[in-house]
């Protein structure tokens, strides 16, 4: 490859695969394992230690409305470098924190790194790159994404063992630094592609007028209401297992069964994408999350089915949440349009953990499950009114103003 020659897609991917299982890893997935350590070590709170991850997540809400417009016109290159720098800084200050304070401030800074690098920005960069071919490219990134939590969880477990939790903030600070910051500035293509950079007026084929309100109202409750079945459940599943008489290893061996099935999911929709629209494939996520949550519901004789179920829809839901949107409004304008739909999505995953320890304290797991499944059955509801917007539509050229 020459210098003035593009990356391949496999290179652009498997770049931006390997990031976001450090990405994901480095913020989201942290406190599951260093919240216990850092509350015993220093004494601070530890409703406050898990709860700067929540205000972590607010920050990127509040930010990714400017990141999607930032990458739709420049790209995505120099958005992704600085989440990394800004993870990285973000994991130093933590690492060093003298007080709960500069403890939190460290994840306000690490928002902004979420806000910037996480899947949103990094199916944006794609969209902005390969416009409506991008749909295979962002379901091979999930493929990568599955195993987040299933590389980094043990491998944060070992270095908290080894080196502490400071010294488990200071790899990831290096990882980001030295690793995925020149991935970055190395791998993904300078500025944007000719054929997809901002025009005073572009024209683009969509399945909808890209100017609805309420099918982008309508998608953005989608993808908010999943985003909190998946946030709540993923820090209180193994309270809701236990809640079933079983004891914690055994919950943690049940709880393995969801990332798997993520990743099988996904590589089935991989194999068969090309043959239907991605309705089918929002269809499908939050179906099986109902029955995954339903099944959940009735108790610990199919837990296994149920958890099955489960991560299977939420493994779709990760495609749907950044193919749908490409396929329904087009390439032009799809980095802005995926920003505006991550705020509210990640808005609610910083209230979601929080809003769930309620309802366990007041009605206990079944009392939680069973909010979930009312707010699952509503996503039925609410992918059945996208559905119709479609079958109700014709595709129409579309004037997309810059």
């Amino acid at each position: 490859m020459s210098a003035d020659e593009p990356p391949s897609r496999r290179i652009v991917v498997a770049s931006l695969g390997v990031t976001q299982i450090m990405a994901w890893g480095s913020s989201y997935y942290l406190p599951a394992v260093i919240a216990p350590a850092v509350s015993a070590g220093t004494g601070w709170p530890f409703a406050w230690v898990v709860g700067s991850l929540s205000l972590g997540l607010l920050v990127a809400g509040l930010v990714s409305p400017q990141v999607g417009a930032t990458i739709d016109r420049h790209g995505g290159r120099m958005t992704l470098a600085f989440s990394a720098l800004c993870l990285g800084l973000g994991q130093l200050t933590l690492a060093a924190s003298p007080n709960l304070a500069v403890f939190v401030a460290g994840w306000l800074i690490m928002g902004f790194g979420m806000g910037a690098g996480l899947y949103d920005a990094a199916f944006a960069t794609l969209g902005r790159l390969y416009g409506r071919g991008a749909r295979s490219t962002i379901t091979s990134l999930t493929l990568f994404g599955g195993f987040a939590s299933t590389a980094c969880w043990p491998f944060s477990a070992v270095l908290l063992d080894t080196v502490g939790w400071r010294g488990v903030c200071l790899v990831y600070a290096a990882i980001q630094l030295c690793v995925a910051l020149p991935v970055y500035l190395l791998v993904l293509p300078r500025g944007v592609p000719t054929e997809l950079a901002p025009k005073a007026a572009t024209t683009a084929e969509t399945d909808l007028a890209p100017r609805s309100l309420p099918l982008m109202a309508t998608l953005a409750a989608s993808i908010t209401l999943a985003a909190v079945i998946s946030s709540t459940l993923s820090v209180h599943l193994l309270t809701v297992l236990q809640s079933t008489g079983l004891a914690l290893g055994a919950a943690v061996a049940f709880g393995a069964l969801v990332g798997p099935s993520q990743v099988g999911a996904r590589a089935v929709e991989m194999a068969l994408a090309r043959h239907h629209h991605p309705i089918w494939t929002k269809l499908a996520a939050v179906t099986f999350v109902v029955l995954g949550v339903a099944a959940l519901w009735t108790g610990a004789r199919i837990l296994p089915v149920a958890l099955v179920l489960y991560g299977a829809g939420i493994g779709l839901e990760s495609i749907a949440r950044g193919t749908l949107p490409l396929a329904l409004f087009g390439a032009a304008g799809y980095p802005k349009l995926m920003g505006r739909l991550a705020m509210p999505s990640l808005i609610a995953q910083a209230a979601a953990p929080s809003a769930g320890a309620l309802l366990l304290d007041h009605f206990g797991a079944r009392g939680l499950l069973s909010v979930l499944l009312g707010l699952a059955l509503v996503n039925i509801v609410l992918v059945a009114v996208l559905l119709a917007f479609r079958r109700g539509a014709r595709p129409v050229r579309t004037i997309i103003s810059s």
